[in-house]
């Protein structure tokens, strides 16, 4: 990743937004009228993608047709930004053949998470150009989401701290915007991250990003905590995790414990990668698979404060 990456222009008004299926299918046909809708809610112009709507099997479509629709989207001038109205699986079969070069000529606000993680981490990595991990085009935006979405990818200027999801009244430890301290301490450096599973299926490809100074996001979903303690552990031999900054873990949703032999709790696990190495680690950040989530750019300057559980960003992502 450069130094100075390339910042894609802002989304205004009127902007044109490819509303797109790369991996996984949107099983229902509201789906694609919603993700339409949220488009023209937030005074966008959405183009629905010619394969957005195709079921072939646990895909959004043949590879070809995935691959089309993204390439179109990703190359055409006349398109502003390219949202993903679902992830789900399939882009690491697809992610060798995207046009890069075409990207690259007609920069523009790349927008998803889960199985798109494959693809924000590709662009940034080939072209240096920010991507932004964010909701999915087909879910309703609550009112703190869409805040954080239209700050980040509306507004040239640095964002700084971003909020907390508001507790519910009269809850004493309340599970939304909790955030619980690991390894205390502040860090500043370039965010980057994702969903686990995918950034670890990244290893060995030339689209796994440089973590070297990095603050590193991670979430995901349904995974059994001893598997997500192996992927850490495979990311720690690969050396991903030797020259890390800081930390901030989003939600494992839906996370199970299934072993019989006793248990850990996340806490632990996460201390057995991140304490040795003394950098900031905190965990409960709305980022992820939660209907309340930050807008997050992959490749801006952020600081993390662990101690109080904050994340703030340094620097514009969009120009």
């Amino acid at each position: 990743m450069s130094p100075k990456p390339i910042l894609p222009p802002r989304l205004r008004r009127d902007a044109r937004v490819a509303l797109i299926s790369p991996s996984g299918p949107s099983l229902e046909r509201d789906h694609l009228a919603r993700g339409a809708e949220l488009c023209r809610a937030l005074g966008y112009e959405p183009v629905l993608m010619p394969n957005a709507g195709v079921v072939h099997g646990y895909l959004a479509g043949t590879d070809d047709e995935r691959l089309s629709d993204l390439n179109s989207a990703l190359t055409d001038p006349a398109i502003d930004a390219v949202w993903c109205l679902r992830g789900g699986n399939g882009l690491n079969r697809i992610v060798d053949r995207v046009d890069f070069a075409g990207f690259a000529s007609h920069p523009k606000p790349v927008i998803g998470y889960s199985d798109v993680t494959v693809l924000l981490l590709a662009l940034t990595t080939q072209t240096s150009v920010v991507t932004f991990h964010a909701p999915m085009a087909r879910f309703a935006l609550p009112e703190f989401s869409q805040r954080h979405f239209t700050r980040v990818l509306g507004d040239t200027t640095a964002p700084g701290r971003l909020g907390r999801v508001a507790a519910k009244p009269g809850v004493l430890i309340p599970e939304r915007g909790r955030i619980v301290t690991v390894v205390p301490g502040r860090a500043t450096g370039r965010l980057v991250g994702g969903n686990l599973t995918l950034l670890q299926a990244l290893i060995g490809t030339p689209y796994f990003p440089d973590l070297n100074g990095a603050i590193l996001f991670l979430e995901d979903i349904g995974e059994d905590l001893y598997r997500i303690d192996r992927m850490l552990g495979h990311l720690r031999l690969a050396g991903a995790l030797d020259k890390l900054a800081g930390v901030a873990i989003g939600h494992f949703s839906r996370m199970r414990h299934t072993t019989f032999e006793g248990g850990f709790g996340l806490d632990e696990v996460l201390r057995n990668y991140f304490a040795p190495g003394n950098i900031p680690v905190a965990h409960g950040f709305p980022i992820g698979h939660v209907q309340e989530q930050w807008t997050l750019p992959i490749g801006v300057m952020a600081e993390l404060d662990a101690s109080n559980g904050e994340l703030s960003l340094l620097e514009g992502a969009v120009r």
